[in-house]
Order: structure tokens, then C-alpha cells, then sequence
């Protein structure tokens, strides 16, 4: 058997199912685009100028996102956002996104982003979705040059606190065989459930075209009770609050290899029943503060009682991280090895939009093959 080192981790077949296109984006490539367009309000250092250079404005995002609050978290989009309103620059850093994906051993990537969040340099919704396509394929192909072989699709994401997301429902169907496969809400949970988009939800499924929602991330378990019961989400982003509904016995070690007598309520208990994947993001999920810390986090309980747990990585850039690093964490954290991560990526490519033949393919072609070699 491989040993399970971060240089061996890199070499795992991985699949991610949530991941911003902002949210990703190279330190070097903000800076540069910034330049380009005229963006004159990055941060600025303990010292009150600008940052300029690539090393300190990773540093910068990774510090603001460890805010322990989702709002602020959200504040360090405004910088990223603010650089990806050409065509151009939307092209450049889905490519950069697809080949950074690649390089870490990314197989197969839904890669989502919200388009009305693009439009301030003149394009349209269409123009948007169509940069970020050409992006995703010229990534593809970079990366098979280099002998690297990946499929990356794109979700849409509507604003939650925003009134347009009929309007991206409907993007998301209108390019559905283009390289868009579902649909997404974001943004700040509270003050904006997801029943106040019931129409584009309607719109999906009427259409049968897929969708996922964020859910039970700051808001706990009543955001979680919706996106199910009410808006009948096919995936919930995040979703770590599950969690509140699930009672352990006393004294129970989070690391534990067994939850033998723990009890669930009627929300997890259909999250589980109906196989609703998790897209859990670790290190996000500490950064967000919807846990205290990754040895609070209950991906391992909920790994262990058999909820389709996937591992993602939300926001490269301002959680600094990799799919790579998520693996390594979470082998240090509970133990897990080539055998566990292998699971959790067969159950993220069985929660791929993409369809069933194309899954099974991954699956049988690529997942499996690779695991069988690192497990010797």
C-alpha cells in the first residue's frame, strides 16, 4: 500500500462538487487583472499601503476569511468580483481554475459562480456564461497537454438577498447541454431562506435540471428543513448542520470509528434515507464559523453513520487551500486512509450532475483504477 503522504495525496483521483470560480482565484491574477482594469481599492498592509505583491495578498485573504462569520467572510469577494467583469479576465481565471484543479489531481469539477455578479463592465448574462465556458475548455485542454486529464462543468449561482434568480434558473437550463449542469443559491443564510426562491426551484424541476442549495451552514437546521421539504434541492452546500439533528451518546469521542446508539431526527434521517449528498468544505466550515474548530467538525460522525459525505474545498484562495490539503486534513484529524477517500470520491462522482453512463464511467475508469494502485 501507498503511503499516505501529502505527496501521494496529490496523486489521488479527486472529485469536487463545490467550489467558487471568485473564490479561487490566483493572488498573482488579482493583482495583475487589477492592474489591467483600473481596480484601485485592495486591501492595503499594516501599513496602510496597497499591497502589491502576491505572497502578502494571499496572506490577506486567508486572515480576513478567518473571521468566524459568514458575512465577513463574504466581504473578501468584493475583490475578486470586482476584477472579473470583462470577458477577458472571466476567460483567464476559469482557465487558471482548471488547471490549478488538474495540477491537485482533480478529475471531474462543478465549479459554480453567480453571473449577475458580472455584469458591471457591460456584458450579459449569456456573454458571462459563455467567457467562463471558453475559459473551462481551454483549461481542459492546457491540462491535457501536460498529461493531466479533467472534465469541468459549471453550476450558476443566484443570489439569495438578490430578486433574479428565475432568471438564472432559467441561464442554467438555457445552456444545460453547453456545459452548465444545475442550478445554486448563495450568500448570506440568514434573513434570505431558500423558500424565497420557490419559483426558480418550480422552474428546475419542471425542467428536470438539477440543483443544489446552500444550506445548513450559518443558519443550522431550519435552512436544511427547507431546501428539502419545501424546494425539493437535489444536493445541500454545506449542509454541516445536519449535524443539530443528530443526538450521540454521552462522552462519544468525534473521532470515533463507530456512533453505535446515536440517534437522528426526522431532517437527518431523510437527508440520509434519500442519500442527499453533503458537499462538506472543512476548512470553510471552521472559517465560517459554522464550527468551532475541525476536531468539532462532524464530518467524521456523519462519514461514519453513513450520510453520502463528499469533501470540498469552497474557496481556494481565502481558505488557502487545495483538495489535496482538505485530504490531508482530514487523515490527521480522524484517521482516514486511501480506502475512506476512495468512498468519499465515489460518492461525490455518484452526485455529479453530469449523467448516469458518464458518472459510472469516472467511477469504473478513473476513481477506482487509481485507488486500486495507491492501495497496492
Amino acid at each position: 500500500m501507498t503511503t499516505l503522504t501529502p505527496a501521494n495525496i496529490s496523486l489521488a483521483p479527486k472529485v469536487l462538487l463545490h467550489d467558487h470560480l471568485d473564490g479561487g482565484l490566483r493572488p498573482a491574477t488579482v493583482l495583475e487583472l487589477a492592474h489591467e482594469v483600473g481596480y484601485d481599492a485592495l486591501p492595503a498592509d499594516e501599513n496602510g499601503r496597497q499591497i502589491d505583491d502576491a505572497e502578502t495578498l494571499g496572506r490577506w485573504f486567508r486572515r480576513a476569511a478567518d473571521s468566524g462569520s459568514l458575512e465577513r467572510y463574504l466581504e473578501t469577494f468584493s475583490h475578486t468580483v470586482a476584477v472579473m467583469q470583462t470577458a477577458g479576465a472571466l476567460e483567464r481565471v476559469a482557465r487558471e481554475c482548471v488547471e490549478d484543479l488538474a495540477d491537485d489531481g482533480v478529475v471531474y469539477a462543478e465549479v459554480r459562480y453567480a453571473p449577475e455578479q458580472h455584469l458591471e463592465g457591460g456584458l450579459d448574462l449569456d456573454q458571462v456564461v459563455e467567457a467562463v465556458l471558453r475559459g473551462f475548455a481551454e483549461g481542459e485542454a492546457a491540462a491535457a497537454e501536460r498529461g493531466r486529464s479533467i472534465t469541468v462543468r459549471c453550476l450558476v449561482t443566484a443570489m439569495r438577498h438578490a430578486a433574479r434568480s428565475r432568471e438564472i434558473a432559467e441561464l442554467a437550463v438555457r445552456y444545460r447541454d453547453r456545459g452548465v449542469v444545475g442550478f445554486d443559491i448563495a450568500g448570506a443564510e440568514a434573513g434570505h431562506p431558500p423558500t424565497r426562491h420557490l419559483d426558480a426551484f418550480e422552474y428546475m424541476r419542471a425542467n428536470c435540471a438539477p440543483f443544489t442549495i446552500h444550506a445548513g451552514e450559518a443558519f443550522g437546521l431550519p435552512s436544511i428543513h427547507e431546501a428539502i421539504g419545501f424546494c425539493g434541492t437535489d444536493r445541500l452546500g454545506h449542509g454541516v448542520r445536519v449535524f443539530d439533528d443528530i443526538e450521540l451518546p454521552a462522552g462519544v469521542d468525534l473521532a470515533a470509528h463507530s456512533f453505535a446508539g446515536a440517534r437522528l431526527g426526522q431532517v437527518a434521517n431523510i437527508v440520509r434515507d434519500k442519500r442527499i449528498p453533503l458537499e462538506l468544505c472543512p476548512s470553510s466550515n471552521v472559517q465560517t464559523g459554522a464550527v468551532e474548530s475541525l476536531a468539532e467538525h462532524p464530518f467524521n460522525v456523519l462519514a461514519r453513520l453513513r450520510f453520502r459525505v463528499t469533501v470540498n474545498t469552497d474557496n481556494r484562495l481565502m481558505s488557502d487551500t487545495t483538495m489535496s490539503k482538505e485530504f490531508g486534513l482530514l487523515a490527521d484529524q480522524f484517521g482516514y486512509g486511501w480506502a475512506d477517500f476512495e468512498r468519499f470520491t465515489v460518492n461525490a462522482m455518484k452526485s455529479a450532475f453530469i449523467h448516469f453512463d458518464e458518472r459510472l464511467a469516472f467511477i469504473d475508469d478513473v476513481i477506482k483504477p487509481g485507488y486500486a494502485v495507491l492501495l497496492g
